[in-house]
């Protein structure tokens, strides 16, 4: 989450008047993350008076936006912990302002946190578990937009840069971890709707329990065990001695409620790679191609590779 698409007093209340939240009484920027442009607002006046979030999409499809709305709104009927769609008073979720398409949803409780301890980390495993079970009524598809074929014109798009800004050795792995990843399939692993996103920015927690999920515009259709390398990848490995003992705590966590097959335990070393390379390369993306914004955040491509490389060596 970042702002890219600056809004005044008076967008935010424009908006808001095709809403039953009440009256604008404040709002700020949001600055993590790297993907839309988001704001908390504060209204008052109204039986739904609250804070909220409201999103600003700004480089989406905006055909699949409607999916993502359903969705969160299914799974947060469905005992998972995650925002409400707000309904504008003709029955919509979405509204538009500067050309652009935005939504309104509720603010949960609790905060993120930069690092979570082992208890933490079984919570959030069993969270993503939550999700996993929820979404399995869920009816509507969504393909992986980042599945092979966007690997394979990233990775075209980012070898010339990564060779000048991070050296040969960099540009090798990057067409190594490629090919050994297109020998790779993963079609007969338990799939459904995935987070696909669950970093520690997207996951809130109230002491060490995890208190909602947010942020579900990478949610697709994928093997669940794609999910849980996702998440262990950006919330237990630390690259540090203590890592095991941290991927085991998130993997009781979602185990307590999900038992994984004996082909979901064999491939995740191998999905934790292909993890690992994905956001390397978005990262890499990001980084030598930069978009502008007023608040934004690129994260730092380097922290993937060296997790690309701890689990080619494991």
């Amino acid at each position: 989450m970042s702002v890219y698409t600056e809004l005044t007093r008076s967008d935010v209340s424009d908006i808001l008047a095709d809403y039953n939240l009440g009256t604008l009484t404040s709002f700020e920027g949001i600055a993590a993350g790297i993907e839309n442009s988001n704001f908390f607002v504060e209204t008052e006046g109204s039986e739904n008076s609250a804070r909220f979030v409201l999103t600003i999409f700004e480089r989406m499809n905006a055909e699949e936006l409607p999916y993502f709305m359903r969705l969160m709104h299914h799974l947060a009927h469905h005992g998972l912990a995650c925002p409400d769609v707000m309904q504008r008073k003709d029955g919509s979720s979405l509204f538009e302002i500067h050309g652009k398409q935005g939504c309104i949803v509720s603010c949960l409780s609790g905060r993120t946190l930069d690092e979570l301890n082992k208890e933490q980390l079984f919570s959030s495993g069993r969270v993503l578990a939550q999700l996993h079970l929820a979404g399995a009524e869920f009816e509507e598809r969504r393909g992986n937009p980042t599945g092979m074929p966007w690997l394979e014109e990233k990775i075209a798009e980012v070898l010339d840069g990564t060779r000048s800004t991070y050296g040969e050795e960099a540009a090798r792995l990057l067409t190594n971890e490629l090919a050994f990843q297109q020998s790779c399939c993963w079609d007969s692993l338990p799939k459904g709707v995935i987070h696909g996103d669950l970093f520690v920015d997207n996951i809130l927690f109230e002491g060490n329990n995890a208190s909602g999920v947010i942020d579900f515009y990478y949610s697709h259709d994928a093997p669940y065990a794609m999910d849980i390398a996702i998440s262990l990848n950006a919330q237990a490995v630390l690259l540090c001695e203590d890592d095991n003992a941290r991927i085991e705590a998130f993997l009781d966590g979602y185990t307590s409620l999900r038992p994984l097959d004996e082909e979901e335990k064999l491939a995740l070393p191998l999905l934790l790679r292909l993890g690992a390379l994905r956001f390397w390369v978005s990262r890499l993306y990001d980084a030598l191609f930069p978009r502008g914004g007023a608040m934004t955040q690129t994260k730092d491509p380097e922290e993937y590779r060296h997790k690309l490389l701890y689990h080619r060596h494991i």
